[in-house]
């Protein structure tokens, strides 16, 4: 009896004593001091609980696998002796998804080049007089013009394989009545207008009315009887629309090593009159589709095929990497219930979630997300160069978050070095404040956003819509285009415009001298106080202080026996696995 109760209070002893290292080597006697308690507010168990005769054994084991679930990489492969392959796997994945990105990247760049440069020509060719500097502000003012536009349109249409620098085909049996160009006009079923007497009768149901044209088939004469006779109805005309549909050959892709894509553009020649204020804007719209060439004949098909086999390696690279990031989660859980169950049977106590959460590894769930984006985008990316799909934009936005989420991984090696840790948990401890700041601040943003859209977005050019109101308010937070923001305003109403100086000397006011430097104070702060933890007492909890408990060193050859796999795939310079770096790095 005398005996036990020896065991309880030297065990007693050892438990509450400041033990700082579990790592590779033994703990310093200049460590700060630790202020071991119960962080779930559980009274502890009795002592009789924690050294038991036919428990000793079954609580070491337990140890030592948190223990080495909690440690180092570099320790890890001290215990147990086995090579780094999630490491050495996240490495080369880190610079073949980067290498498929670039290639990806590039002939992404080659397709929308070639569609907005078609774009462009097409507008030069089909609308009259028209200049790059006009944008979106192009239209006419007459109904001569407006007839002179349809028929310039459709003539440079008929005339295009001899006036067209370019290479394009014709598309038959895709307009009305099975021809290759529709011009269609669309219009109020009823509608008088008469603003002298300030009276109008309308019926807004719309009627639409058409014509087709085939070029190369009818006879010039029979052409232009058929649409130079249509006749526009001004008065309750809505807008007038010519449509057709144009071949071409993306043969620029040779430069890539890839075999030419086969386009199909699909042009929309608008003239708009629904305001009915005088002003008819004409634009054009152009829509692309890309297909398998017929027959391709391409020296280098031999690079098409190693583009191919590249991307099933990356694909297959990412499935390794997800289950294995996945094992380790699941191992990670099973661990976690072992230690609950552990303490609830033997101790009598209950696990709190905090340390619960310190078994979930949040670097393997970014890891996993990273390989499920780039699998899909590899998956896309093979339809794209076996011309079976042409989602450009969907694959670029899955391989670009991919890689990005991948390189964010990198930052799991800056992890174990202190001097970039402290930055990193700086961030990590003022996010909660920053995401409550940013919700208040939010709120007062779209108010400003949803008051200068409604009041300035007829005098403004930059608040029209409410994504430009929100970019602009942005962009005056961080200092840019101030004076033009200001001098653009439109002073034919003198109220508003009072209104306006109100509003913008408010908002920046307001977000720059207020919003800013509180947002910055809450990092410096979170800075501060992870910078003078150093200087003061570490608070362990019942996880860590349980787990400090075991005192073999790594290269004690006790490890070897274990099953629980490594839950860190990055390695790192050989160096002491503190409890405070626990405290940082989980």
């Amino acid at each position: 009896m005398a005996s036990t109760k020896r065991r309880d209070s030297s065990e007693r002893e050892r438990l509450s004593s400041s033990v700082t290292h579990y790592g590779s080597t033994d703990s310093s006697e200049h460590d700060p001091p630790i202020n071991n308690h119960n962080n779930c507010g559980i009274p502890k168990a009795p002592d009789s609980h924690w050294v038991r005769a036919d428990q000793e054994e079954e609580e070491e084991a337990i140890r030592r696998k948190l223990k080495y679930f909690f440690m180092s990489p570099c320790d890890k492969y001290h215990a147990k002796g086995r090579m780094p392959f999630k490491l050495v796997l996240q490495l080369i994945k880190i610079i073949i998804v980067t290498a498929q990105l670039v290639m990806f990247g590039l002939s992404n760049q080659v397709v929308v080049t070639f569609k907005e440069e078609n774009t462009m020509t097409f507008k030069h060719i089909f609308l009259k007089d028209y200049d790059d500097s006009f944008g979106d502000s192009f239209a006419v003012y007459t109904q001569q013009d407006v007839y002179d536009h349809i028929f310039y349109a459709i003539e440079q249409y008929l005339a295009l394989q001899e006036t067209s620098v370019g290479r394009y085909a014709y598309v038959y049996h895709v307009g009305v009545n099975g021809s290759a160009l529709s011009l269609c006009q669309h219009y109020y079923k009823k509608g008088h207008i008469d603003p002298a007497n300030d009276t109008f009768n309308i019926d807004p149901r719309i009627i639409t009315d058409c014509i087709g044209l085939n070029p190369m088939t009818i006879p010039p004469a029979v052409l232009g009887s058929s649409y130079k006779n249509f006749t526009l109805k001004f008065y309750k005309l809505i807008n007038v629309t010519i449509e057709f549909q144009l071949k071409a050959i993306n043969i620029q892709t040779i430069i890539n090593n890839e075999i030419p894509d086969c386009y199909t553009f699909y042009i929309t020649i608008v003239m708009d009159n629904q305001a009915h204020s005088g002003k008819v804007k004409i634009s054009l719209d152009n829509q692309a589709k890309i297909k398998e060439c017929k027959d391709p004949s391409v020296s280098g098909q031999v690079q098409s095929d190693a583009r191919l086999a590249f991307d099933i390696i990356v694909a297959l690279v990412c499935v390794l990497s997800l289950l294995l990031c996945s094992r380790s989660i699941v191992r990670g859980i099973l661990l976690q219930e072992e230690f609950v169950q552990f303490f609830k049977r033997n101790l009598d106590r209950k696990v709190c979630w905090s340390d619960r959460l310190e078994f979930i590894n949040g670097w393997y769930i970014l890891l996993i997300i990273s390989d499920i984006l780039t699998i899909t985008g590899s998956i896309i990316k093979i339809g794209i160069e076996s011309k079976n799909m042409s989602s450009y934009d969907i694959c670029s936005i899955l391989l670009g978050t991919s890689t990005l989420l991948v390189w964010v991984g990198v930052i799991r090696y800056l992890t174990f070095f202190q001097k970039y840790n402290i930055l990193i948990i700086t961030l990590r401890a003022a996010f909660p404040n920053v995401i409550r700041f940013c919700c208040c601040v939010a709120v007062i943003y779209l108010g400003y956003c949803f008051c200068g859209w409604i009041v300035l977005g007829p005098y403004h050019v930059k608040f029209r819509s409410l994504s430009m109101v929100s970019e602009c308010l942005f962009s005056l937070i961080n200092g840019d285009d101030m004076f033009a923001t200001f001098s653009e305003m439109e002073d034919s109403n003198s109220l508003v415009w009072f209104f306006s100086q109100v509003y913008l000397y408010t908002f920046i006011s307001l977000f720059i001298y207020m919003v800013l430097s509180l947002f910055i104070a809450l990092i410096t702060g979170a800075y501060e106080t992870i910078k003078h933890q150093t200087h003061e007492p570490i608070h362990i909890t019942d996880l860590h202080a349980f787990i400090a408990e075991c005192t073999d060193a790594p290269n004690s050859g006790k490890f070897r026996g274990l099953e629980t796999s490594p839950c860190s795939f990055f390695c790192c310079c050989d160096r002491t696995t503190t409890i405070e770096d626990v405290l940082l790095v989980n």
